[in-house]
């Protein structure tokens, strides 16, 4: 019962706060705020919804670390991006047209922190922890990755190796929170990844389909190179990035003693108290 009662908790206010947000499309500095305010509404829900279902520490949000942990998740996650856009921009897919708007790269720090704490609260935080102590790492990896893909399946530029893309971004954010036992990081890469994309690149983010950031750009080409409707996720570049960069926490977690087989250890796993730091 505590899967569904931490879902719930959380998908309210991540619902909440979205709807909000999007009363205020158009309004940069009110889009910042609301953003940042549901950010942290997501993780106070997280936080009293598992004290009160497991009565336990919190520690994959109160631990050591969690400003470590954001800044690397950021800028590993802007670096990402940024890297698919040179390999894209290398092969003259990619132009600069101008500058863009200041604006609206504020809005979308407010609009993607909150997509990328409420995404990562969910699935990571809820379902890929829970998950993992029913059924070991490797399983958890899959499921709710995949469930994260599905997720996307209704935005409108939306494709299948769109989705397969998403679906292998998810097994990154899962194991980077394997390798570190903390939201930070994973919610650092989702952010930084998906703020690269719309407020600094002006690239579609999921298909979803963002406003103009910093830059004013044009992306051309073949599908299977940029991405096409869905966005330069969907490119060859970043899929192998984003494999390779699972493999690196994978290894990672493997070190520290923190890939857990079926069933074993799966309530230590849960709490998060006897696991390596």
């Amino acid at each position: 019962m505590r899967l569904v009662w931490q879902l719930l908790a959380v998908a309210a206010v991540g619902i909440i706060g979205s709807q909000v947000a999007m009363a205020f499309e158009g309004n940069a500095w009110a889009t910042l705020v609301v953003g940042l305010l549901a950010s942290a509404l997501t993780l106070l829900a997280y936080w009293w919804v598992v004290r009160l279902t497991e009565r336990r520490t919190v520690t994959e949000v109160v631990g050591k670390g969690s400003v470590r942990g954001l800044l690397i998740g950021t800028v590993a996650g802007f670096a990402l991006f940024a890297m698919v856009i040179v390999n894209i921009f290398f092969l003259g897919h990619y132009q600069v047209n101008g500058l863009g708007t200041v604006l609206g790269a504020i809005g979308l720090f407010g609009f993607m922190a909150a997509a990328a704490v409420t995404e990562e609260v969910l699935f990571r935080g809820v379902l890929f922890r829970i998950m993992e102590g029913w059924w070991g790492t490797w399983i958890a990896l899959v499921v709710p990755s995949l469930l994260f893909a599905l997720a996307h399946v209704p935005n409108p530029g939306a494709t299948v190796v769109g989705i397969g893309a998403v679906f292998i971004a998810g097994t990154m954010f899962s194991a980077a929170y394997a390798a570190t036992r903390s939201l930070w990081l994973p919610i650092g890469l989702h952010f930084g990844w998906n703020y690269a994309a719309s407020a600094v690149f002006s690239t579609e983010v999921s298909g979803a389909g963002t406003p103009t950031g910093l830059l004013d750009t044009t992306i051309t080409g073949p599908a299977m190179l940029t991405g096409g409707s869905f966005g330069p996720e969907a490119s060859p570049y970043s899929i192998a990035f984003c494999l390779l960069t699972t493999l690196v926490f994978l290894w990672l977690a493997h070190r520290r003693g923190r890939l857990v087989p079926l069933r074993k250890d799966a309530k230590r796993v849960e709490s998060g108290s006897t696991l390596p730091q």
